[in-house]
């Protein structure tokens, strides 16, 4: 019979969670979008008790360009517009998808070492109950080129707003926090 001595005083100690943690930083959208589902499911279907997005940047090495993604609560942008307008929008409407890009592009932003925006070209938007999908890239563009990102998507309409922004160079992985306060960072 084979017996497992029990660790003494002096032996290291578990940590459970360090175990998590390290979980939620190799797969930070998998974690937000649980995130986001676990919020949208405890929320009454009126409103939500939290307002975040997501974006993801990263180099596709097939189109030389940078593409980036983000991730927006359709609740949210549906209440931007509707302020924009004065009257409810429809997401699928090409008129509203024009002033959701217009918005955007004020509101995120690269910028490269000579402190120059990146020129980021719309893409395209995928629309569904709870979320938006905005598509943009910088074509031919190198992630490694960003330099400092600004995003204050939604956080002049929202102030609690919380933007996480996860932007993947050569590999690594580096992950961003925005809020009004706090619309614009450095990524070195």
């Amino acid at each position: 019979m084979n017996v497992v001595p029990s660790p003494g005083r002096n032996a290291p100690r578990r940590r459970p969670g360090r175990r998590i943690i390290s979980t939620i930083m190799k797969f930070p959208r998998l974690f937000f979008a649980a995130a986001l589902a676990y919020a949208c499911a405890c929320a009454p279907a009126s409103a939500h008790s939290f307002h975040a997005g997501l974006t993801d940047i990263s180099f596709n090495a097939h189109t030389g360009s940078t593409e980036v993604v983000h991730t927006l609560m359709a609740h949210d942008v549906e209440a931007l517009l509707t302020n924009l307008y004065g009257q409810s929008v429809d997401l699928t409407d090409p008129q509203a998808q024009a002033v959701l890009r217009k918005y955007l592009e004020k509101q995120f932003w690269l910028t490269g070492a000579d402190g120059k925006r990146l020129p980021l070209h719309w893409v395209g938007i995928q629309v569904d109950t709870d979320s938006v999908v905005v598509f943009q890239e910088a074509a031919q563009t190198a992630s490694s080129k960003v330099a400092a990102i600004h995003d204050a998507v939604l956080a002049d309409f929202l102030s609690d707003q919380v933007n996480t922004v996860n932007l993947t160079v050569d590999g690594n992985l580096r992950t961003f926090g925005f809020n009004a306060g706090h619309p614009e960072q450095s990524v070195h």
